[in-house]
């Protein structure tokens, strides 16, 4: 059993849930609430309940969601490979491991199809060095086996790789280059956010930009950090929150397959022939379009 006590969490009941506590997909917080297995003072509630301050709300018979790792034969965009890593440009929409929420169609699920995997990262995670979201598209180095993870993972806890991504945000960046330097945690009022905080990890972005609109600016950011979120919050952070950023960003945006966010250029010394190696990747279709038609209809500026 699991007992929450409602302060600012309030929405629909399922979505709370779902909030409160992130081993609980949205899904299946509404199929817990049909089952009668979530009550709101000591109440059964719809899912579309409107949860209100001081609402105590009670999880009862929250069973584990069971994930089975099974190999999936889902098309790959490789760009690199050899016996210990393995370059691969990840499309929009592709989780990258699996959770909860999202128990199959990862692409770890994808990679192990293709074929073996470092151990170290845990069971739901073979291979994986570092992560991209959901809806970010882009480059990711991957460990064929254990040895090459480890010497990837300490490059990037040197910060010796370089990860360049771009990027098309609201409002018009008026400075030709910037640095944000903001502490990076968990949202206090969302848990499903992160935001800048004062004791939060350390979190630095560089940023480039690269065409101005009327509206909009085009940028590239080099993550000198990787904390999660981290381009999308410290951009909103300074005032031009990504385009079709669903968390972060403004309602009124660009339609697209959520943010505007291409990991564009990845670079890491070779684990074993220490080798500098760098690739890039081309935009998505969506973002090349979106681009072109803001060259034509938006102003572009100086």
């Amino acid at each position: 059993m699991k007992k929450f006590i409602i302060k600012d969490q309030q929405g629909r009941l399922d979505k709370v849930v779902s909030e409160l506590d992130s081993s609980i997909s949205r899904s299946r917080a509404k199929n817990l609430i049909d089952d009668g297995k979530i009550t709101v003072n000591g109440q059964v509630k719809k899912p579309k309940y409107q949860t209100q301050e001081s609402d105590e709300i009670i999880v009862t018979d929250v069973a584990p969601a069971v994930i089975s790792l099974e190999p999936e034969k889902i098309p790959l965009d490789i760009v690199y490979e050899d016996d210990d890593v393995l370059v691969v440009n990840k499309p929009q929409g592709m989780v990258v491991h699996p959770s909860a929420g999202h128990p199959n169609h990862t692409l770890v699920n994808a990679l192990l199809y293709h074929s073996p995997l470092s151990t170290i990262n845990g069971e739901y995670r073979p291979g994986i060095v570092h992560r991209i979201d959901k809806d970010t598209s882009g480059l990711l180095m991957v460990a064929k086996n254990d040895a090459a993870h480890q010497a990837l993972s300490e490059q990037l806890k040197a910060k010796k790789n370089l990860r360049k991504y771009v990027a098309l945000v609201h409002g018009r960046i008026n400075e030709d280059s910037g640095i944000v330097n903001a502490p990076l945690g968990r949202s206090p009022k969302d848990r499903k956010k992160q935001a800048v905080i004062p004791d939060g990890r350390p979190a630095v972005t560089h940023f480039e930009v690269l065409e101005r609109f009327q509206d909009y600016t085009f940028i590239a950011c080099r993550l000198e950090t990787g904390r999660t979120h981290q381009i999308r919050v410290h951009m909103k952070y300074i005032g031009h929150p990504l385009v079709g950023d669903p968390l972060y960003g403004p309602r009124k945006t660009i339609a697209g397959n959520g943010q505007f966010l291409h990991a564009q250029e990845l670079g890491f010394e070779h684990p074993k022939t220490h080798e500098l190696m760098i690739f890039s990747a081309p935009l998505p279709k969506i973002f090349e379009q979106t681009l072109n038609h803001l060259r034509i209809n938006n102003h572009p500026r100086p």
